[in-house]
């Protein structure tokens, strides 16, 4: 099979390497009166492959780190939404009601699927009994969330112990975990046991679930699966049986010895974590790969050829033309992307250690399964496993599984910063070297000059549409990564990145700390463009207005046109084919960009105020001597109206 990404330019690796330890992970964070919640999950699970069943017993510490007594706490119960009449459901039938710029605004993915599901098909989570520090407890199941009302409070700054007894099925697979998914994986176990909401400075987030994203409590876990021996099992944490395991995980050289009897345990452990995934599947093809010291990728696919040869069919007849109509071509370059995985990930990531801080676990696993492609604590689910893919869902190992904001009130914190670092790897690993932002910038375009609009801000289960979402969260955040390079210079800003890691790295970040950390590296003032950019829907627009020339040379007038202000690099070249720069600073940033790469000497201005619908640049050269004028050559500034943006002058 032809490597997909044969003949690549191999970079030296980065040896930048941070091991995650435990072993100081409950005390309190005190930096800065900064606190965060901890806890430390010991789950024995034993499943069921027959009935789709298992059942669970969780041992759960809780540390209080916090200076508030805790009356309550909420665990989540993610499974319960998939059940006719769940939130879920509810709200995408809603959707499919809701106009969207290419129809019906549902998930394709979930539809109305849910409120089909026959009660073997259903999925839920049981809790049968509840004790804190040996004391049995009340509580309300309220859908997705488990309100426990507990008989005695957590006081601040100290640690009690759950025990949970509880069971589970699993659903069919329609939003993210379930079983025999549309490729035939037995199981995608994501969101599978009873999770303790996160309280913050802010207080509990016990958001229901309707299939959005997460917000967990950083953590270790100490897992046990207990399941037929036949099958493979692949997902977060370190194993640590695994020469009575075997099937790829077993030390090189020696003999796999396996327990008598019908069912195989898997132990896992997962230090510094805030959510556990696994995936389990008797045909598992288990590939591995040491990529640097301390470091070893996982693959995990099986090649179902009825459920591939089916997925073809329903291909439009384009889309199966680029596999000369044939099924058979289809499952080979389907094969052969799961072969080449982890090659391109070896080969991605010297080039993200170096710009985004180094892989701080021991492992990552790429494992088949799920509806599309889901992150999770080192490992990821995908349905199917192309560059883009596996490249974005393995970014997010920093964006959510290091930083970890609360992706519910900021989304795009993490998938538009994934997204942006997702098309600077991809440019860089197939040496694009044109605007490798292009298609997050169009993104942006289409929903900023739509009606369904809507802040970054709102939180993501209230968005109106699913369109505005994904979006604002992926392509906006994209945009606001790139332009913030445009601000304050694109190496300062690869800066920020780094040090926002280094910073923020296992601390729940968010807005206004990346924000303050932009505001150190770049020693510029950065609120007005979170609060434009995150917190409304104004746009940019500037225009080029006129050119006249008098005794001093020529001036060009420049309007703002829409409502967020910005700097602007102006770019005159000359019929010689020399150029010049032109550089407005704006006056709410109290500050100046150095010179960026090409830009050699600039004209620097007083800054633009912001209130003011016109500025004007001069230069010595005569009206008749230039060619063109543009605004931001670079097209980073992510202008809405770009036409109004360059004059050409053709002189006779």
């Amino acid at each position: 099979m032809k490597k997909i990404f044969a003949g690549l330019l191999i970079i030296s690796p980065l040896f930048v390497f941070a091991q995650s330890s435990s072993s100081s992970s409950t005390r309190p964070l005190s930096s800065q009166g900064y606190w965060q919640q901890r806890v430390k999950y010991d789950m024995d699970i034993d499943v069921n492959v027959v009935t789709n069943r298992f059942t669970g017993r969780q041992k759960l510490q809780y540390w209080n780190n916090s200076h508030d007594t805790l009356r309550k706490v909420y665990y989540h119960l993610f499974w319960n939404a998939f059940q006719p009449g769940s939130m879920m459901d509810v709200r995408s039938r809603r959707q499919g009601t809701v106009a969207g710029p290419r129809g019906a605004d549902w998930d394709s993915r979930v539809r109305d699927r849910i409120s089909k599901l026959t009660e073997s098909e259903t999925g839920y989570q049981k809790v049968l009994s509840l004790k804190m520090n040996g004391r049995p407890q009340s509580f309300k199941v309220r859908e997705t969330i488990l309100e426990v009302i507990l008989d005695k409070p957590i006081l601040p700054h100290s640690n009690v112990t759950f025990d949970m007894n509880f069971e589970a099925q699993v659903p069919i697979q329609i939003r993210r975990s379930g079983r025999d998914n549309a490729e035939g994986v037995r199981f995608s176990m994501s969101q599978w046991y009873p999770r303790m909401a996160e309280y913050d400075k802010t207080g509990w987030h016990p958001d229901p679930y309707i299939g959005r994203e997460f917000y967990g409590v950083w953590g270790d876990f100490d897992v046990k699966i207990k399941i037929d021996k036949k099958y493979v099992v692949g997902g977060t944490g370190y194993l640590q049986n695994p020469n009575q395991v075997g099937y790829g995980y077993e030390t090189t050289g020696s003999k796999v010895v396996r327990p008598s009897g019908e069912k195989l345990t898997w132990h896992f452990r997962a230090p510094n974590v805030h959510d556990f995934v696994w995936a389990a599947d008797p045909e598992y093809i288990h590939l591995s790969k040491k990529v640097r010291d301390g470091l070893v990728l996982h693959a995990l696919y099986k090649i179902d050829r009825e459920k591939l040869t089916q997925q073809f069919e329903a291909f439009s007849e384009a889309r199966k033309k680029q596999y000369d109509n044939k099924a058979e071509n289809f499952i080979l370059f389907y094969q052969g992307q799961w072969e080449d995985v982890l090659e391109i990930a070896a080969l991605a990531l010297p080039y993200i250690e170096k710009n985004f801080g180094a892989y701080a676990y021991q492992q990552y696993s790429f494992i088949q399964g799920g509806d599309g492609g889901m992150e999770y604590p080192m490992a990821t689910l995908l349905k199917g496993a192309g560059p883009d893919v596996v490249i974005h869902e393995w970014m997010h190992s920093w964006y959510q599984m290091m930083l970890a904001t609360n992706e519910n009130l900021y989304a795009w914190m993490d998938e538009g910063f994934t997204s942006f670092a997702e098309s600077k790897i991809l440019a860089h690993l197939t040496r694009d070297t044109g605007f490798a932002q292009r298609d997050n910038y169009a993104g942006y375009y289409m929903l900023a000059k739509s009606p369904l609009a809507e802040p970054l801000s709102v939180h993501a289960n209230h968005y109106n549409t699913n369109y505005a979402y994904s979006s604002g969260a992926y392509s906006k955040g994209a945009v606001f990564v790139e332009q913030l390079g445009y601000i304050t210079g694109a190496d300062v800003r690869d800066k920020i990145l780094l040090d926002y890691y280094h910073q923020w790295r296992f601390r729940h970040p968010d807005v206004h700390d990346f924000i303050r950390v932009a505001e150190k590296v770049s020693q510029m003032e950065l609120d007005w463009y979170r609060d434009l950019w995150i917190n409304t829907t104004k746009t940019i627009d500037y225009s080029i207005d006129s050119l006249w020339q008098d005794e001093k040379g020529t001036n060009v007038r420049l309007n703002q046109v829409g409502q967020i202000p910005m700097p602007l690099d102006v770019k005159i070249t000359f019929n010689d084919g020399t150029s010049e720069w032109h550089y407005i600073p704006l006056d709410l940033t109290f500050g100046i960009k150095p010179a960026e790469e090409g830009q050699g000497t600039r004209k620097v201005y007083e800054p633009w105020r912001w209130t003011d619908p016109q500025f004007v640049i001069t230069t010595t050269g005569k009206l008749t001597d230039i060619r063109r004028v543009e605004i931001d050559p670079s097209m980073r500034m992510a202008d809405v109206e770009r036409k109004n943006n360059r004059i050409e002058l053709k002189w006779q």
